[in-house]
């Protein structure tokens, strides 16, 4: 048996993601606590309710767990509609409320990445037409400059919006999210609200801290041709990376949004010191004439693929090593800002993490500028629209009591941050079926 370790460089950043609206509990004055009370819009009539009651205390417990188990680093969220309820009125005891959190993780050497906003809007600026509307940028550009001079003592990762191409299609698109409201030319203007949002949200953070790293967390959803041979597969693959996962990227370095927005938003050119990725699975494209709704194409994932627990999610570790590949061209850091998969029994999650991390580790062995790796989640926590039906967390929630329990791949993951490697003692350990995969005989 091959034995060794895959060692990463010293200093990477290794975390867990979290959101304000998904873990903190009661968040009453925000368009999803509102959209969460109306009937259908989420599964099994599910709402967040007191979430993983961080709001009540509970992240020092949770951030405690993180602590440790090794990890150095934590990516969270703060919720505008806490820091300005009203358009006339700042709360300040939230903000001192976050400052603590952060102030917190200081003390257990938890390095914070800070994302300020992660879907969620104050319900006035909701019912003044979201992001559809240009003016929300003023209120925006008064709400950042708000929360970096509180927190800037503790905090020079900044994350400006969370997956705005994921929010704009689920929102715009597909209708799933508030207000539900399908239209393509509504998603093209949201969509260049939200990077123009980004792109003022760069520069309001670095003219108030001159050491900020300012990044993107952008959805990256990896699109294989189903086909290769077959020239229309690979044009509709084409079409899918170039809307979903290259728009915003090629706007933030080029200032430039293509197809299908074609429009020039020249203030977001160079507004970036590190990439952040969101990656969770990626799927097959084959194009079909029948499916106009779908794009014209017929999406699924590898026939006997390793499957989530509601088949949410396939187990493609290779989608992540070619999100690297296509993110080196940039030439700046890379962090993934997420990475995980439900799984309520821990089943495919042991497999999960230790094979997307190798791919990681194969993209660093390169020497490719990769500085960090967050999973998604550190615990259960409301899971959007999917409500509490999928199951993240390295550590599980029991909803009713707030209990956490430790699942195996909390202590796999803590075994892999404390070496800053996976080790093929680990391999054997969790996931022993991996080991003539990761550490081959020679």
């Amino acid at each position: 048996m091959a034995q060794g370790t895959f060692h990463f460089p010293r200093g990477f950043l290794w975390g867990t993601a979290t959101a304000a609206h998904q873990v903190e509990g009661n968040n009453t004055n925000s368009n999803w606590w509102a959209w969460e009370q109306e009937p259908g819009r989420i599964a099994q009539g599910h709402t967040s309710g007191l979430a993983c009651d961080w709001w009540g205390g509970r992240w020092r417990e949770d951030l405690d767990r993180a602590a440790q188990a090794g990890q150095n680093a934590h990516r969270l969220s703060i919720e505008w509609c806490r820091i300005q309820p009203a358009p006339d009125r700042w709360d300040e005891e939230a903000l001192d409320r976050y400052r603590e959190i952060m102030q917190g993780m200081h003390e257990r050497n938890l390095t914070p990445l800070v994302t300020l906003h992660h879907f969620t809007l104050p319900l006035w600026l909701a019912e003044q037409g979201s992001w559809e509307n240009e003016a929300i940028l003023l209120p925006w550009e008064k709400y950042v400059r708000k929360v970096v001079e509180a927190l800037k003592e503790y905090v020079t990762l900044w994350c400006p919006i969370n997956e705005p191409n994921n929010l704009a299609y689920h929102t715009y698109i597909l209708g799933l999210w508030p207000p539900g409201k399908p239209s393509l030319s509504s998603y093209i203007r949201a969509s260049v609200n939200l990077m123009r949002a980004h792109a003022l949200a760069y520069r309001v953070i670095h003219s108030l801290q001159s050491q900020a790293r300012v990044g993107s967390a952008l959805h990256y959803r990896g699109f294989e041709p189903a086909r290769p041979w077959f020239p229309p597969d690979k044009w509709m693959t084409g079409a899918l990376k170039g809307a979903f996962s290259d728009a915003f990227m090629t706007a933030m370095t080029t200032g430039k949004m293509p197809f299908p927005f074609n429009r020039r938003i020249p203030e977001a050119k160079g507004t970036q010191d590190f990439i952040g990725v969101n990656y969770y699975t990626f799927d097959n494209v084959a194009f079909n004439l029948l499916r106009p709704r779908e794009f014209f194409t017929r999406r699924y994932y590898t026939p006997g693929a390793d499957l989530s627990d509601t088949g949410f999610i396939a187990n493609e570790p290779l989608g992540l090593y070619r999100l690297l590949e296509w993110g080196k061209q940039f030439r700046i850091p890379m962090i993934i800002t997420e990475n995980g998969v439900e799984d309520a029994d821990d089943r495919i999650r042991p497999r999960y993490i230790l094979e997307h991390i190798h791919q990681v580790w194969r993209g660093v062995n390169y020497n490719w500028p990769i500085k960090g790796y967050f999973y998604w989640s550190l615990v259960d926590n409301f899971e959007w629209e999917r409500g509490w039906t999928q199951r993240f967390g390295l550590w599980e929630l029991d909803i009713e009591t707030q209990a956490r329990r430790k699942r195996p791949s909390a202590d796999l993951y803590a075994e892999i941050c404390r070496e800053n490697g996976i080790s093929s003692e680990m391999v054997v350990k969790y996931a022993s079926q991996l080991l003539p995969k990761l550490f081959p005989d020679v």
